[in-house]
């Protein structure tokens, strides 16, 4: 199935590579007269710093090499194009150069003046007397660790391999008709099946070089007395499309991409949709130059939906691929299909359920990577648990409660920032905006999920109706805190910093030696009124079953931790929120 929908997405995408060539930066571009002789080196490097990239070209398809001896058609290194020691022995590297010199040949006796000229320079003994008079140019190509060369004949715009007579030389080339044929399983035609398929790149923590989905490399893996590709018999054609496509989708400038936690997620269509283009702003942080990017198109999905607009995506399929590497291959972390209109009001019931009041300040919508680093110590996304992003995508995308182990760690970090402290010296919140959101989201879909009749249980605001004891609490401990806030103005540790992981996890050690403090701090008020609103509000909250010093539970569950933290999220930005 998932190769099927990338040979399908290659089939329907006109810019792609045709097969036998691949999208490849070449660094260095060697310019030869018409007698063969070198007249320039040019680099084709534009931007700087991470920017930094060579230009692209379409090449002949590279070969798969490991400590074989294999050379690329046309371009290489410059140990394979020039016969040049730089890593290699002497004699390996002539053995290379030696490939690179046989690899043309077989392309046949083709009239064409740049292959010719091609053959006249390899056929120099001492390149490197004749290149080392460009200097700056070729000490770069030397060091250069992608130092990829072709050649250009003197007077023309295109790299000689762009010639078309060349190419029709390679396409002729790909298949023999002689070779034995099988069913291809993602095609089910009969086809000359691929024995090693194309490395994939651009997964994050894979092997730069490239990895593989599907490869047999020991014994072990194979049956029947069948080798490499021939226990999963894919065609060339359809693995030639499969590796372009999945490439091109990781590319480095690819819109289809993003890393969630150590999944590379990739997502197509079946047809073309705006959804493939907006997709990636839903879940990753905005750029910089335009931090209402995402909340734009929140909006605009929403928008899609109440208007109907998405009813003619109904048949349209919508493909989510999550990547991890493993080892030397490449492992399928998840993946979700959907139609276009299903996944988008997967995506918009997502943001639903993490609506929830705050600041002024604040963004309406939370990307999905703010939600994640809001679980890992130190705000740092390097820390956010393993598995916890992928789990966490699959349950948006496929209409699931989040994974339990997200809202443990959720508590866990309420629990843990007691007195951290922001880059001007204030105490900031236990309970963050993203962890509030997320909190709710947790629990008002797993809710939903076993009990349909309910919509919800937490609200988006401050609700006086819920008598959940968790939810209480919450809000008496931030009662609490508000009193002592006032009785004592500018103080630097608040009964949040001391108690709050005790409060939320065995109410009973600390809720009865807090209410008898704050009589005390009730008592430095100067207003009266003042005290007569927390005495109601005190009052409001413990009538839902909170009895004095017998009325506090001895421990409370994950959940009832996770509403005691929205209780006192609610509590407090409804002490903020100005009342008309």
């Amino acid at each position: 199935m998932i190769l099927q929908a990338l040979k399908d997405y290659y089939d329907r995408k006109t810019d792609l590579p045709r097969q036998g060539f691949e999208k490849k930066e070449i660094p260095y571009i060697l310019v030869l007269d018409s007698a063969g002789k070198p007249i320039a080196l040019n680099e084709t490097y534009e931007g700087t710093g991470k920017q930094r990239k060579a230009k692209p070209y379409i090449v002949p398809q590279a070969v798969k090499r490991a400590s074989n001896i294999a050379a690329n058609l046309l371009w290489d290194n410059p140990e394979y194009a020039l016969g040049i020691p730089i890593k290699g022995s002497p004699e390996r590297v002539q053995e290379q150069h030696q490939k690179f010199k046989e690899r043309i040949d077989e392309l046949g006796d083709i009239d064409d003046a740049g292959l010719k000229v091609i053959k006249l320079f390899l056929q120099v003994s001492d390149k490197k007397a004749l290149l080392e008079n460009f200097g700056e140019a070729y000490k770069n190509l030397l060091e250069d660790k992608n130092g990829n060369l072709s050649f250009q004949l003197a007077g023309e715009a295109e790299l000689i391999l762009e010639n078309q007579k060349i190419r029709n030389a390679i396409e002729s080339m790909l298949f023999d008709e002689d070779s034995i044929k099988q069913i291809c399983l993602v095609s089910g035609e009969d086809e000359v099946i691929e024995r090693l398929h194309s490395s994939i790149k651009g997964v994050a923590g894979a092997q730069s070089s490239g990895a593989n989905i599907i490869s047999f490399n020991l014994d072990a893996f194979r049956s029947y007395g069948k080798e490499q590709g021939g226990n999963s018999p894919v065609g060339k054609r359809a693995a030639f499309a499969y590796t372009t496509a999945l490439n091109h989708l990781l590319s480095k400038d690819s819109t289809q991409k993003m890393l969630v936690g150590d999944a590379t997620t990739v997502f197509w269509a079946s047809k073309e949709t705006n959804l493939e283009n907006e997709w990636s702003f839903f879940f990753r942080d905005p750029p910089k130059d335009d931090p209402d990017r995402g909340t734009r198109a929140v909006e605009s999905l929403f928008n899609s939906i109440k208007t109907g607009a998405l009813s003619t995506e109904a048949q349209n399929r919508f493909y989510v691929l999550g990547l991890a590497p493993n080892a030397s291959r490449i492992s399928i972390r998840f993946w979700i299909v959907n139609t276009v209109a299903g996944m988008a009001e997967k995506i918009a019931q997502h943001f639903e359920d993490i609506r929830i009041v705050h600041g002024p300040k604040e963004s309406d919508f939370l990307s999905l990577f703010r939600l994640l680093v809001s679980t890992a110590s130190q705000g740092k996304s390097e820390n956010i648990p393993p598995n916890l992003a992928g789990d966490t995508i699959r349950s948006i995308l496929e209409g699931l409660p989040y994974p339990e182990t997200l809202l443990q760690a959720l508590v866990r970090r309420n629990r843990a920032e007691q007195s951290k402290k922001d880059k001007n010296g204030r105490a900031e919140p236990n309970v963050t905006y993203p962890r509030a959101a997320f909190i709710k989201a947790c629990i008002n879909r797993k809710i939903r999920f076993y009990n349909q009749n309910i919509k919800e249980e937490l609200k988006m605001s401050l609700d006086s109706t819920n008598t959940n004891i968790g939810y209480r609490l919450g809000r008496l401990f931030a009662a609490l805190e508000k009193i002592q806030e006032e009785a004592s103005p500018g103080i630097n540790a608040t009964i949040r910093d001391r108690f709050y992981g005790a409060a939320s996890g065995t109410p009973v050690t600390v809720f009865p030696n807090l209410m008898r403090l704050k009589n005390h701090h009730l008592a430095k008020l100067e207003s009266q009124g003042r005290r007569i609103n927390f005495e109601r509000l005190i009052g409001e909250i413990a009538s839902a079953g909170i009895d004095g010093n017998t009325g506090f539970p001895a421990t409370l569950a994950i959940a009832d931790q996770g509403k005691f933290a929205i209780g006192y999220y609610h509590q407090r930005q409804d002490f903020f929120t100005k009342i008309n």
